[in-house]
C-alpha cells in the first residue's frame, strides 16, 4: 500500500516545539513534530504527528496525518487520516484511509485509476481556482 516506502530513512525532521513560518519544500521523507505557518512541499512520504499544526497547504507523495491541518493537502499515492487529526481543507489523492473520531471539513478527491485520476484533479483544481478569485472580487 502507498503507506510503506522501501527507504524509510528520515530526511528531514521539523522537531516539537518547532516553528517555521513561511513555506516550506524538502527532498524526501519529512516528519513534523512542530508547526509550520505556510506550505509544506515534498517529493516524498510526510507523517504529521499529533502534536503537530501546518497552516498552509500539504504537497507530498504520501501523507500519514496525526495532527491538525488547515489547508489542501495533496498526496497523489495515499492519505491515512490517524483519529488525533482535523483537516480543514480538500484532500486529493488515489487512496484515503479515515480512522474513527477524524475530524474532516472539506471536498475529497479519492479516484484510484491514473488517468482518471488527473483529469478529476485537474477540474477540481481549475474550478476551485475561479471559486477562489470571484470570492476576493
Amino acid at each position: 500500500m502507498a503507506f510503506r516506502s522501501d527507504d524509510i530513512s528520515i530526511n528531514t525532521l521539523v522537531g516539537n516545539g518547532s516553528f517555521i513560518k513561511g513555506d516550506l519544500k524538502v527532498n524526501g521523507f519529512i516528519r513534523v513534530d512542530g508547526d509550520i505557518d505556510g506550505d509544506l512541499n515534498t517529493d516524498g512520504a510526510v507523517i504529521i504527528s499529533e502534536k503537530a499544526r501546518i497552516h498552509g497547504n500539504l504537497v507530498a507523495k504520501s501523507a500519514i496525518i496525526g495532527g491538525i491541518i488547515l489547508g489542501d493537502v495533496t498526496a497523489r499515492e495515499g492519505v491515512k487520516l490517524l483519529s488525533s487529526s482535523a483537516v480543514i481543507g480538500n484532500i486529493i489523492t488515489r487512496k484515503v484511509q479515515m480512522e474513527d473520531k477524524v475530524i474532516f471539513h472539506g471536498h475529497c478527491i479519492s479516484i484510484e485509476d491514473e488517468t482518471r485520476f488527473d483529469e478529476e484533479t485537474k477540474r477540481f483544481l481549475e474550478a476551485k481556482a475561479i471559486r477562489d478569485k470571484a470570492s476576493l472580487s
